[in-house]
């Protein structure tokens, strides 16, 4: 007789032979995708286990364990495998289940592998050029030194305002561009998203100090020239305050200056000179604009704590000797210090620091071509520096705030095509101006070119090669310009308000003693990295037929009522 055992055994073989049997008929025919999800169906519900079952006993012995497992198998509701797996069912089912896990695995390959090309070229390069999403480069077609810029103003108005401010050239843009969209990241951030960033104002720094020809760790950026003029006044100012603090006696600190400088040195002596923080002298000027080396040593004293001349005035482009200066003054007092604000000489001529002999020079972005709001103030290795905004730890300490990265890159690139062109573009920006001077004369000389004067230094190499200060007789400067608004982008050496007898002559003009009849009408002319020739034509024709029909007028009026008698004792030139 059949143990109960055995025929247990027999008994689910037998099952399993027919399940297996099914199988094959099936695999031996196309299936459709519903008929494959019916196939699974029956198969779960056919070895879907009863809800209860007898415990079964099994004793294996000699050849018989392997029929006694799968037996065990069957009983607790596993179903064994089929002999054959890979039919052309499950292979389609595989390889469209495989699809989601294959894509995955390349994404993430691809990743790891941008990963690891970043971290390689991050240790590398230099830390200067490790983020240069792209090259300086402008967009196509446009940007080289004599291309006028595109845009619909540029097409019905002539720009020759340079001094005041200059467009953002196209490869400081393309530069910024990255930092705009993408790069966006605090730099003082330990993240993926800061180092870009952080990386883009070190580059910057660098590009700053090797146009200056000093240390990136000598420069420190600021919002504008104003701040970085401050900055410097009240560095000194501290440092002597510091130094002389205990000593017997009131020993107040004093700066010595020129009657030129920016309303960002002169208001800012004012205030603090109001407020009792300190004294200060203004060297006057000569005819020309420039000042003498020694009357500005002759004004130095042992309370002297700094000393800041401008390094081109903006008006008359007179560059002043910056660095005889310092050498003369510091003969006088070793302790000086000395500052010059150099906004508008960079760009249109060197401006190296070691060779101007100053321990702070202010850089100021909209002035070379980078957005406004971004300057640079140049701090000399060991002088002293005080901080006007506190907060944070940023520019190692010296100004708080989080650093405005996008137009640090501007700045940053815009002194780099400085250094590139410095030997090309002074000598296009002194052509246009020549010939736009040659044009004003012929046009409005009169027989014995006295209808027109040039205010400023008669040596060429004593002026920057891009600003024309020049005196139209007969004409006032502020009509002029408002007659042309629409038409030529220039700036007036004085300005006469409509309505009121008054007028005003610039500061400038008062301490050159420019004569009354040329500082009512002297225009501010200043030309640029992109003025073309046919700016230049244009912008003189227009200037000319202005001041002709403006002469005209004035010519027909008696002369108590021509617009500069007005004005004679408010510019104090008589009585």
């Amino acid at each position: 007789a059949m143990s109960p055992v055995v025929a247990s055994t027999s008994s689910l073989a037998s099952s399993i032979r027919a399940d297996l049997s099914s199988r094959r008929r099936l695999a031996g025919r196309p299936l459709s995708f519903r008929g494959y999800l019916s196939f699974r169906g029956s198969l779960t519900r056919r070895s879907r286990p009863p809800h209860r079952r007898d415990p079964i006993v099994v004793r294996a012995s000699g050849g018989s364990h392997q029929a006694l497992s799968r037996a065990t198998a069957v009983a607790i509701g596993h179903h064994p495998p089929p002999k054959h797996i890979f039919t052309p069912t499950t292979v389609i089912a595989g390889v469209f289940s495989a699809f989601p896990i294959v894509a995955l695995f390349l994404r993430r390959k691809e990743l790891l592998e941008k990963r690891n090309a970043r971290a390689a070229n991050t240790r590398g390069s230099d830390a200067s050029s490790m983020t240069a999403p792209r090259p300086i480069a402008p967009p196509r077609g446009i940007g080289s030194i004599g291309s006028r810029l595109p845009g619909a103003t540029h097409d019905t108005c002539v720009y020759l305002d340079y001094n005041a401010t200059t467009p953002i050239f196209p490869e400081v843009a393309a530069a910024m561009e990255p930092f705009l969209w993408e790069h966006f990241g605090n730099p003082s951030s330990g993240h993926a998203f800061a180092a870009p960033c952080r990386d883009a104002v070190h580059k910057a720094r660098g590009q700053v100090a090797t146009m200056l020809g000093c240390d990136p760790d000598e420069v420190l950026f600021t919002s504008c020239g104003s701040e970085s003029d401050n900055h410097a006044i009240a560095s000194a100012v501290d440092l002597f305050v510091e130094r002389k603090r205990g000593e017997i006696g009131s020993r107040v600190p004093h700066v010595v200056s020129t009657a030129v400088e920016h309303p960002a040195i002169l208001e800012y002596l004012a205030a603090k000179a109001k407020a009792n923080v300190l004294t200060y002298d203004l060297v006057p000027v000569d005819e020309e604009g420039l000042v003498d080396p020694k009357a500005v040593a002759a004004k130095v004293t042992s309370n002297t704590c700094l000393v800041t001349v401008m390094h081109a005035n903006n008006e008359t482009g007179a560059i002043q000797p910056v660095a005889e200066c310092a050498r003369l003054a510091r003969e006088k007092n070793g302790d000086v210090l000395i500052h010059t604000d150099a906004a508008q000489s960079c760009g249109k001529i060197p401006v190296k620091v070691n060779e101007l002999r100053v321990d702070m020079c202010t850089v100021v972005g909209h002035k070379i071509g980078a957005p406004k709001g971004v300057a640079a103030l140049y701090v000399k290795s060991g002088a002293p520096f005080s901080k006007l905004v506190h907060g944070g730890g940023q520019e190692s300490g010296r100004r708080a705030g989080t650093e405005n990265v996008l137009e640090i890159v501007g700045l940053g690139a815009a002194c780099e095509l400085v250094e590139r062109e410095k030997d090309v573009l002074p000598s296009h920006m002194s052509a246009m101006r020549d010939e736009l001077l040659r044009r004003l004369v012929v046009g409005l000389g009169e027989n014995d070119g006295s209808g027109v004067r040039v205010n400023g230094p008669i040596d060429d190499a004593e002026r920057l090669p891009n600003t024309l200060s020049v005196g139209i007789r007969g004409v006032s400067a502020s009509q002029l310009l408002d007659v042309l608004k629409d038409d030529v982008a220039a700036s007036a050496g004085a300005a006469c308000h409509s309505g009121e007898a008054a007028a005003s002559v610039s500061a400038v003009l008062k301490a050159m003693a420019v004569p009354e009849e040329y500082a009512i009408g002297t225009l501010r002319l200043s030309v640029g990295r992109h003025t073309c020739p046919a700016d230049v034509e244009n912008g003189a024709a227009m200037v000319v037929d202005a001041a002709r029909a403006q002469r005209e007028e004035i010519a027909a009026l008696p002369e108590g009522e021509r617009p500069w008698w007005c004005v004679r004792k408010a510019v104090g030139l008589v009585d």
